[in-house]
């Protein structure tokens, strides 16, 4: 039987996890609590070892760290806690978040920030295909590249790539921006590149701001939706 009791206080306000002798559920047990009434603010995290779901469905303003690499679908559901991985993450990691920051200090497998509704994402390393996929409001900022058919269906929000992209970058797009300072592979259906001008400058300078990143927005091409594809075209039958 689970047991939150067993989990550590140090330093006063923050309480530490250790994966290592707690489990998962322990861990997200003992955060989903504070959503009830707020009593520690700061968490930490030891020994993630890899394990999927990790600090999901977090309802709090808390501040996460978590120090190693984390598997499936860490801070899934995300709304308002403020979630660092010190490592890599697998598939998933912030899908569905919908409001506060998940920060990846390594690589991010694929579908990062899935169907992601608010928030922002920032991986420091690279993320893999679909980063992105089928957003819905969140904004992602990856300082490495990302992988095939990312931001495919993205909806809205922005995604910025301060490395390359791969193939078929915005497939199916509807309305998020997309920023890219290094080269795309291809572009998806109904991606094309757009004019970058003084409003996309500000929004691409406050998320490089926002991620801690010192890269030049002018250096950085805009890709949007023609919106070719927001009806049924016989003519552009090949596309869907």
């Amino acid at each position: 039987m689970s047991n939150t009791s067993t989990v550590r206080a140090e330093k006063g306000t923050m309480k530490t996890i250790d994966l290592a002798s707690e489990t998962v559920t322990d861990l997200n047990h003992a955060l989903h609590e504070q959503a009830n009434e707020m009593t520690i603010e700061e968490w930490e995290v030891l020994n993630p070892k890899g394990h999927h779901n990790l600090a999901v469905g977090v309802d709090q303003k808390l501040k996460i760290d978590i120090h190693g690499h984390a598997g499936y679908y860490c801070a899934g559901m995300n709304k308002e806690a403020e979630i660092t991985i010190h490592g890599n993450v697998g598939q998933g990691v912030a899908e569905n978040m919908m409001s506060g920051k998940v920060h990846v200090k390594g690589d991010a497998s694929s579908a990062a920030a899935a169907t992601a509704h608010g928030g922002l994402l920032v991986i420091e390393g690279n993320a893999g295909s679909r980063c992105g996929i089928s957003m819905k409001g969140a904004n992602i900022v990856v300082k490495g590249s990302v992988g095939h058919m990312s931001c495919f269906m993205g909806q809205a929000g922005a995604l910025v790539v301060c490395g390359d992209a791969g193939d078929a970058l915005g497939d199916s797009l509807y309305e998020t921006h997309i920023y890219v300072k290094g080269s795309v592979k291809s572009l998806g259906a109904d991606c094309i590149e757009k004019e970058m001008r003084q409003e996309h400058l500000d929004e691409l300078t406050s998320l490089l701001d926002q991620a801690g990143f010192d890269d030049d927005p002018k250096a950085f091409t805009r890709y949007g939706s023609a919106r070719q594809l927001y009806n049924f075209k016989v003519d552009n039958a090949g596309a869907y």
